[in-house]
């Protein structure tokens, strides 16, 4: 009870109310109200089939792996010849802010991608959103500075710079990629009116929220075209090691720094240990390397990744040959057979016979998470809302993804989630909707 200034109890006040209008503009931002969409969504309706969350399917994890990858962990941290003080002060203190698992995190990286870089080029992070804040934070200075994203894009990316007040500008794509004619004539743009481009963000495999890849071509036309707009490249590859082919990551192409590298474990390992990393091997005059700068900002933000996390993930880079891509072999497979049951169910639903008149279509990403279906309605949240309470069926707007007003008549599916009887009975529930909302 609150008393007086002379100790009596003072009478009822009010509780305290802060003015919504006061507090900073991204927390009413809709990007923001997205991604608590994209996590939330799937409690909310638990008895509808969720085409929603770009989740790991659940049936990979077992409980009783935690403990056993801890005690391998700790383990090799005794047979690297650490005293169980060091062993005792790497689980459970506050350690060094870069990570203590960037050696493995590195070798990984070789192993899996033929990116071939110094452990000290690695940070590792609290999940790839921190990556991104970090490196936003530490490229942009100015409120003239200008970071470029593909069209549509993930909203983690344009989340975090709206946070950070960094202006987002979209560059449009082809369908497999950027257009490289419209990336020249956007800087060119920016740059006239006295921007600063700093960095364009991609997702060149099996991309979030399209799932479609680059080319090889594409590729090193794209690292060729940032060389001459001296452009850093922001590549993203949480999806590389689910695609059914095997293409060269951006970075593993960059010869001279061009590419500062986002990963994360999230989809390949263990999505609840939180756990990313950032390859940032750029060097800065006068202070050694961007992962350095990073780290530095990290300290301000989350200190450290937590030891046991890392201890976890670097478990699982222990195993095996020391990367992720055999010990996901299964997860792959899982994943490429339930986006070919997405594609086959729709197929069954709206045959190519009928396709003109169903305005229905659909891509056929290579592997990944996701697919984009085309629907002849406004895919918009009162669409969501009539097919989660009427049919039972969740999936995620594309709008949210695209800065501007397209997308307005496509919808995200994800295929990761799910058994092979969940995504039949969603396609069924989903199809039922599309005709509902388009008579």
């Amino acid at each position: 009870m609150a008393r007086s200034a002379a100790g009596d109890p003072a009478p009822d006040a009010p509780a305290v109310e802060l003015d919504a209008g006061a507090l900073h503009a991204s927390v009413t931002s809709p990007v923001l109200t997205t991604m608590t969409f994209l996590n939330e969504i799937t409690y909310r309706y638990p008895d509808a089939v969720s085409f929603a969350p770009g989740r790991p399917y659940e049936g990979f994890f077992a409980a009783d792996e935690i403990p056993r990858l801890v005690q391998a962990y700790i383990d090799h941290l005794r047979d690297s010849g650490k005293s169980e003080d060091e062993v005792r002060t790497a689980l459970f203190q506050y350690g060094p802010t870069a990570g203590q698992i960037r050696e493995l995190v590195a070798r990984m990286l070789r192993v899996d991608e033929d990116i071939d870089v110094p452990p000290e080029s690695v940070v590792v992070t609290v999940g790839c959103q921190e990556a991104v804040l970090l490196v936003l934070r530490a490229l942009c200075r100015d409120p003239d500075d200008v970071v470029l994203v593909d069209n549509p894009c993930y909203v983690g990316v344009t989340g975090a710079a709206r946070l950070l007040e960094i202006p987002v500008v979209a560059v449009p794509g082809t369908g497999t990629g950027v257009d490289l004619g419209e990336l020249e004539r956007t800087v060119a743009e920016l740059t006239a009116r006295g921007k600063r481009v700093r960095a364009l963000y991609v997702v060149p495999d099996c991309s979030n929220p399209t799932g479609v890849s680059m080319e090889r071509a594409d590729r090193e036309a794209l690292l060729e075209t940032a060389r001459r707009l001296d452009l850093l490249l922001l590549e993203d590859n949480p999806y590389g090691l689910f695609s059914s082919r095997r293409l060269p990551t951006l970075k593993s192409l960059d010869e001279r720094q061009q590419v500062v590298y986002l990963g994360s474990f999230a989809k390949s390992a263990f999505p609840g240990a939180r756990v990313g990393y950032v390859v940032a091997d750029q060097r800065v005059t006068g202070a050694g390397l961007l992962a350095a700068e990073l780290a530095k900002i990290k300290s301000m933000i989350t200190v450290n990744t937590p030891s046991v996390s890392q201890a976890v993930i670097g478990a699982m880079l222990l195993s095996g040959d020391g990367g992720l891509r055999e010990a996901n072999t299964v997860a792959a497979k899982h994943y490429q057979d339930m986006m070919g049951r997405i594609r086959d169910g729709l197929e069954r639903e709206f045959p190519s016979a009928d396709r003109t008149r169903s305005q229905v279509s659909w891509n056929r990403p290579d592997g990944g998470f996701f697919l984009s279906l085309d629907v002849p309605f406004e895919a918009d949240d009162a669409a969501l809302d009539v097919s989660a309470r009427e049919f039972g069926v969740l999936w995620t707007p594309m709008r949210y993804f695209h800065l501007g007003h397209d997308g307005d008549r496509q919808i995200r599916l994800s295929c990761s989630y799910l058994t092979a009887e969940q995504v039949d009975e969603g396609i069924t529930r989903l199809a039922a909707m599309i005709r509902h909302l388009s008579a």
